[in-house]
């Protein structure tokens, strides 16, 4: 007897839904065979099947078993299918006499050897498009049912057991459908943070850059001696960005799910993305790939900030295949088959110590490193990748008089508030351009558009490039930090003292900086 099931797979952030064609016939030799392009994961699964089927009461069939998954050009990989297939053969031996009811679901789940159900990878991109394809339900392992029941308009059934499964299809025993009520759950979880600004003692110079960087979108890199307190401050960037739309909640949150990030009982991500990969991190790690690809680093700090302590430690060949997705706010991985595209639109912050030994151009302690030690530190940076930051932030260590006073400092929330009025200057500034939300994204000829200066803020850019012999790249730069600080301060003009502090910002790019 033929029956089909309907299961779904994976393919970058998105969902494809896979027919399970599962024939028992006496023609031919006994067996089992799966085809339909599975990977070893799949062809494994039969053995799981058998197993969980047998210890709980029912009876594996000892004729010719084929297991087709259709469509047959589509490489399925993975143990979410092991579900759907025991169906289809408890299906196709009549052991389970509903099999009118298969239609109606996308099934999906990891069986143990004796049928508990298990989670699975990307339960949100397939309740999406079971909605989309008009499916009556998804019924999923229980730790994946609130990730899947984000998806309005499709209900999801959590199951423990292939026997709840079994139930359910035959109407003997109902299991209530999970309901999340999506937007409360987000708009509560939305101002949570673990960290705040109002910690750090000291250091306004760099929380004001950090808030520059926020308000226009910036990436910024930050140098100073160890414990400065560069990672401190970083970490603490998400809190003042403004909040997730449902939008990009539900873009992050696919991501996440897709490369199994999501904890247990999850459902959408609330907060912008934090990610801080080790320096050893590996190319494909990064930006994403594999034999099956995967969103790397990049892709799941989408909408949120990718944070790079000690930049010169990591590898150059690693750092340079993040150019063009900085640039592209994507990232395509092509395979001799498949080319898919992973969304990649972050904030990168970097820290870096100045040198080798981490003291030159300290107030107090005196650099160790040799001559031409700090220029070669440096150099382990490319230009074209300092090109895609903003701001070059020298932080300096706090004193004991500031650590130890007892005084508030502001915090992310009052900070906060002026990046998202700055943000809703920027989004009706760009309302005409699309896929441009603030000014870090405007290219040349919005530039020239929005960032016009008087004759004096003119000059006084004219003056610092020639003083401090900035780089040609530092111009663009400094005009584009000089429009979000206009924007901070409510002013449609750009004033001599916005390009000033601007420029500022560009200690990199300054001839001369590293001896």
């Amino acid at each position: 007897m033929l029956v089909k099931t309907y299961g779904s797979a994976v393919m970058g952030v998105h969902a494809v839904t896979i027919v399970l064609e599962v024939d028992v016939n006496n023609q031919g030799n006994p067996g089992s065979i799966i085809v339909g392009l599975p990977d070893n994961a799949v062809k494994e699964s039969m053995q799981r099947v058998e197993s969980a089927i047998k210890s709980n009461g029912y009876k594996m069939p000892r004729t010719r078993v084929v297991v087709n998954m259709a469509p047959a050009d589509i490489r399925k990989s993975g143990t979410a299918f092991d579900l759907p297939m025991a169906i289809g053969l408890l299906g196709a031996t009549e052991q389970l006499q509903n099999s009118d009811a298969f239609k109606d679901y996308i099934i999906m789940g990891e069986l143990s050897l004796d049928g508990e159900v298990r989670p699975i990878k990307g339960a949100l991109p397939m309740a999406i498009q079971a909605r989309k394809e008009g499916y009556k339900g998804l019924i999923v392992p229980k730790q994946n049912a609130r990730e899947a029941a984000i998806v309005n308009n499709v209900e999801v059934y959590g199951v423990q057991h292939i026997n709840e499964v079994v139930d359910l299809l035959e109407g003997v025993n109902t299991i209530p459908a999970t309901v999340v009520d999506t937007r409360d759950e987000f708009y509560h979880s939305q101002y949570h943070f673990d960290v705040d600004f109002t910690d750090v003692k000291g250091q306004e110079n760099i929380k004001r850059a950090l808030e520059i960087a926020a308000a226009g979108g910036h990436n910024a890199i930050l140098i100073g001696p160890p414990g400065a307190g560069k990672t401190m401050l970083a970490k603490r960037l998400p809190t003042i960005l403004p909040p997730l739309t449902l939008q990009e909640a539900l873009e992050t949150t696919k991501i996440h799910s897709v490369a199994g990030k999501l904890p247990e009982n999850a459902t959408l991500i609330s907060k912008r993305p934090f990610r801080s990969p080790h320096h050893t991190v590996s190319d494909a790690a990064l930006v994403g790939g594999g034999g099956n690809p995967q969103p790397g680093e990049i892709s799941l700090a989408h909408n949120g900030v990718l944070f790079l302590d000690e930049l010169p430690e990591f590898k150059r060949s690693a750092l340079e295949v993040m150019r063009q997705p900085m640039e592209e706010r994507r990232v395509t991985i092509s395979r001799a088959k498949v080319a898919l595209d992973f969304p990649a639109s972050f904030m990168l912050v970097a820290s870096m110590n100045p040198c080798p030994c981490g003291y030159y151009n300290h107030p107090e302690k005196e650099c160790s490193c040799p001559p031409g030690a700090v220029q070669k530190y440096l150099n382990k940076i490319s230009g074209p990748l300092l090109d895609r930051i903003d701001l070059h932030v020298e932080v300096t260590p706090v004193p004991f008089s500031e650590l130890s006073a007892a005084s508030t400092a502001e915090n992310s929330a009052q900070i906060r508030e002026r990046v998202m009025k700055a943000r809703d200057i920027q989004s009706e500034r760009y309302k005409e351009n699309e896929g441009i939300y603030c000014n870090a994204q405007i290219n040349t000829t919005l530039l020239h558009q929005h960032c016009t200066l008087n004759n004096i803020s003119a000059n006084l850019l004219k003056i610092a490039m020639e003083k401090l012999n900035l780089s040609a790249r530092a111009y663009d730069r400094i005009l584009k930090v000089s429009r979000t600080i206009a924007d901070l301060a409510g002013s449609a003009d750009i004033r001599p003292e916005h390009v000033a502090e601007a420029i500022q910002y560009r200690s990199l790019d300054r001839e001369g900086w590293a001896g």
